[in-house]
Order: C-alpha cells, then structure tokens, then sequence
C-alpha cells in the first residue's frame, strides 16, 4: 500500500514538471512581418513596392539590353561593299533591317556620307548618345532604390524603438522585458527587409551597367570601322 501511495505521488510530481516546462515559441515569416503595428506594416508594404519594381526594371532593362547587344558578325561586311560599290540606299536598308544600336548608329553615318568627316562624326556622336540613353532608361531607378531601401527600413526600426522606450516610460519603467523585447526585434525587421531590397536593387544596377558598358564598347568600336572606312582610299 505504501510503494503504491510512493509511485502515485512520484508520477503526479512528474507529470506537474511535464506540465510547467517551458513551451518554445515559433514565429514565422509572415507573422514576423504583420506583428510590427500600423507603422511597421506600411514601411514592410512600402519596401515589398520597391522590390517589386526593382524585379521588373532589372528584367525589363537586361531583355532590352540583350537584344541591343545582338550584332551580326558579319555587319560591316556587307556596309563596306554597300558603300564601295556605290548602293548607299541597300546599306540604309540593310541597317534598317539589323534595327540595332549599332545599325543606328552607321545608318546615321551613311545618311552624312558626301559631308565632312568631321560633321560625320559628330551626327555619330550625336546618335550614340541617345542610344546609350534608351539604354539606361530607368536603370538610375534601381540605384535610388537601392540607396533609399536600407535607410527606409532603418526609420522602421527607430520609430519601432521609439515606440519601444515611449512604452518603458509611460509605464513608469515596470514593462515586461518580453514586451519590451517584442517589440524591440519586431522593429528590427524593417532594417533586415530593407537591406535585403537593398542589396537585391544594388546588384541589378551593377550588372546593367556592366552589361551597358558592353554595348556601348560595342558601339564605338564599329563606329571607329565605319569612319575607316569612309577614310580607305577609293
């Protein structure tokens, strides 16, 4: 009777334990980033925006500047025997046809064929300049954002923080540090989304300028072809 009262005591004990171990606490992504009030909300939707158009611009502009870089190998073959054999309107055609930055570029020149080098040159110029701007069109967009999304997830924080100490104060410092702390890595969150929109616009912009510069050595180089080859002897 007593190992009985002894075993029924013990398992009571333990299942009193069982019940007052500390249950750990999960937070997914999205409650993470819903549970930061009305002004962390709006600052997450805010940066989510960014993101978004930091996504299309980037593909927008690399589709565009993919096509622009197509250039066939064998393009200024066939402007030189259009203008040595006399056929300046088959070379316009033709460059018509490439419709590329580059073919642009040397139907201008072949529209100031019988003008001065130097006028030639400078209607080369001329055009290239507005090539290399459709090119970069919107591309500046991604660097705004990717120097304005770190800072507007880092005013998050601070009016999380704010709100965090204003709590501390008004309650006559006696806040639960669990609240304090909630609040505390909730704000938090605004500056984590805002890098992370950062440093995906940072990278974008990067690798559309690499990609533009490509183009534009590419623009040049067969400008300075077409220029030689106004300048071969007849």
């Amino acid at each position: 009777m007593l190992n009985t009262l002894i075993q029924d005591g013990a398992q009571d004990a333990a299942d009193i334990l069982a019940t007052d171990e500390p249950v750990e606490k999960t937070l997914s992504i999205i409650d993470l980033l819903l549970t930061g009030g009305t002004a962390g909300i709006i600052i997450i939707a805010v940066l989510f925006v960014l993101l978004f158009v930091a996504i299309y611009i980037y593909f927008e502009r690399l589709f565009a500047i993919k096509a622009a870089s197509r250039v066939d190998g064998n393009f200024m073959n066939q402007i030189r025997d259009n203008v040595a054999s006399g056929n300046i309107e088959g070379a316009k055609i033709y460059c018509a046809q490439a419709n590329s930055p580059v073919s642009r570029l040397t139907a201008k020149g072949i529209s100031r064929i019988g003008s001065p080098l130097e006028d030639i040159n400078t209607a080369i110029e001329n055009q290239g300049k507005l090539e290399v701007y459709k090119l970069e069109r919107n591309v500046s967009v991604l660097a705004t954002i990717a120097g304005a999304a770190p800072m507007i997830g880092f005013l998050g924080t601070v009016i999380g923080m704010v709100l965090a100490f204003h709590t501390l104060a008004t309650s006559s410092g006696q806040a639960e540090m669990g609240t304090l702390a909630e609040g505390i890595y909730t704000a938090m969150t605004t500056t984590v989304a805002g890098l992370i929109v950062g440093i995906i616009a940072y990278m974008g912009y990067n690798h559309l300028v690499v990609r533009t510069d490509k183009v534009v050595h590419s623009m040049e180089a067969n400008a300075v072809d077409f220029l030689d080859l106004l300048n071969e002897p007849s």
